[in-house]
């Protein structure tokens, strides 16, 4: 026990060389791709920077032959280029060069030289060539199609005959216009849209799930064809003939869709309950929107579902209308009679706005100056019940006080005036509106300010009782009547409070009481099923 460890440590093993493939980029230049061996030379550069990946349709025309040997296949000898899919099937004839056909651009001719151990099997077709033999395949790559698994389940395979330069994709809340023709392995057309498409928003759905769900995958002028199996088609119980004299699907038909997306239209929802929703037909060409107060100008044209127009500004020879972002203006119709609830359409223009200057170019005379302008805009729009209006005047007072690094003092003064009243009243707002958590945390950012603040407490009390934290609620009236125990607000809610804990306490024992007696009628019954067995 006594002796020193002399055992030598155990050898380190050897760690192997990371592989560092070569890809060529000149013509004769030759380098190793993979780590198994697979080597490839440039014969003929091609053009651009896109290459296939795994999964991708390519057209190529090829040579094989064994590396001092005779030459085995060739697609030029057949009159016609070989087209299959990278990594799911080569065939024997370009057994090992999938790895090789993902480093090619378009119209690139490249020399593969395969080892043994990338071409097992090729001799099932080709039985003259040895176990051992290295083979070489000459590859020109002609053209290729990206394909898709659309929803990675192998059930909608979307082959891209046409690409565009286009960016954006379309999204399922947006309307979109597509063509389509949809055929059965036999040929025979089951469905066609109308020669100028059909329009559709994305989440609404058109003829089957397939069609909705391929086109969020493809940008504005792109042509598709889909590989459909039935359960994105028409599923087992297929579709009967239609008015339109096309014939029935089958069930279980997989199907062929030629697909074009021709167009789409952002769609937003502007309010909460998304009863206003803007379209967008035109993009702008800036990125800048107007900001709250901005002085915008407009054309418009408003009309009923119908085609009726009830109003309209800004057209013929007619000045754009000027107005302020968020303010509270409304233009009465002069066209035509608007009949109650009528859903209306506008068709709006902006011509050109100026924004209000953002708080981080004022001055801070300027942003105490803006702050009290809206906060004396919040308290009109709160006096008028116009609760979402007035917490976003309230909202934009503080920001424009947030950051207050360039302040005086007697500046910092006033900039926590603003934070404190319009965020307590932003909380009022919020309580109004029955959004209680967005009321509870204004509150508490005051009481970072203002630890004694009773009105911070009161709001945020309110806020808790509303979503049942009673014991936080009680804690904050609990507080503020020791700092104000005159108030009379403060002990009426702490009196609803306390009726509304004993309510809920009271039900809580009933519900506990009915779930013991559920319980033990159940035991009971266990016991007599345990008493018969015995």
């Amino acid at each position: 026990m006594d002796d020193i460890d002399e055992e030598t440590a155990p050898p380190q093993a050897q760690v192997e060389e990371e592989f560092r493939p070569y890809y060529p980029e000149k013509v004769e230049d030759e380098g190793v791709l993979t780590k198994e061996g697979l080597k490839k030379k440039l014969i003929k550069v091609g053009e651009g920077w896109d290459a296939p990946l795994l999964g991708d349709e390519v057209t190529v025309h090829f040579t094989g032959s064994v590396v001092g040997g005779e030459k085995f296949a060739s697609s030029k000898d057949k009159g016609e280029p070989f087209v299959f899919n990278v990594g799911k099937y080569s065939g024997a004839e370009l057994r090992g060069c999938d790895d090789g056909i993902i480093t090619m651009r378009l119209g690139e001719i490249a020399l593969f030289t395969v080892p043994p151990k990338l071409t097992q099997g090729i001799q099932e077709t080709f039985p003259s060539i040895a176990a051992d033999a290295t083979l070489q395949f000459e590859i020109e790559l002609i053209s290729w199609l990206k394909v898709v698994d659309v929803c990675e389940d192998g059930g909608i395979i979307k082959k891209i005959l046409h690409r565009t330069e286009a960016i954006e994709r379309a999204k399922e809340k947006d309307e979109v216009t597509v063509k389509y023709e949809v055929k059965l392995d036999d040929g025979t057309v089951v469905a066609k849209s109308p020669e100028d498409g059909v329009e559709f928003v994305v989440h609404d759905g058109q003829l089957c799930p397939a069609i909705a769900k391929a086109v969020v995958t493809m940008r504005k002028g792109e042509k598709a064809v889909l590989t459909v199996q039935p359960q994105y088609g028409f599923g087992e119980k297929g579709r009967p003939a239609t008015d339109d004299q096309f014939p029935a699907i089958p069930p279980n038909a997989v199907l062929t869709i030629f697909l074009e997306l021709v167009a789409f239209k952002l769609l937003e929802y502007i309010t909460e309950d998304k009863k206003v929703i803007k379209k967008i037909t035109c993009p702008m060409e800036t990125f800048e929107k107007p900001n709250s107060g901005a002085v915008a100008h407009i054309r418009y044209v408003g009309k009923l579902s119908d085609g009726t127009i009830f109003d309209k500004k800004g057209h013929d020879g007619e000045e754009p209308l000027e107005f302020l972002v968020d303010e509270d203006t409304q233009y009465e119709g002069k066209l035509a009679v608007v009949p109650a609830h009528s859903t209306l359409y506008y068709e709006v223009e902006m011509v050109d706005f100026t924004k209000v200057k953002e708080s981080w170019d004022m001055e801070p005379e300027e942003k105490i100056e803006y702050a009290g302008r809206r906060k004396e805009e919040g308290n009109a729009y709160f006096k008028a019940g116009k609760y979402e209006r007035a917490s976003l005047r309230f909202d934009m007072a503080v920001k424009y006080v947030e950051f207050e690094s360039t302040f005086s003092e007697e500046q910092k003064k006033i900039g926590k005036f603003f934070k404190v009243t319009c965020s307590l009243n932003n909380a009022a707002c919020k309580l109004k509106l029955k959004k209680y958590r967005e009321a509870a945390k204004l509150c508490t950012n005051v009481l970072k300010l203002e630890s004694q603040n009773v009105k911070a407490l009161f709001r945020r009390a309110q806020a808790y009782i509303e979503t049942t934290d009673f014991d936080l609620a009680e804690l904050d009236l609990k507080k503020a009547l020791e700092i104000d125990p005159d108030n009379r607000e403060l002990k009426s809610e702490y009196a609803r409070l306390k009726k509304l804990q004993a309510y809920y306490d009271k039900k809580d024992s009933k519900l506990y009481a009915s779930m013991v007696e559920k319980l033990r009628l159940s035991d009971g019954k266990e016991e007599k099923k345990l008493v018969e067995v015995n």
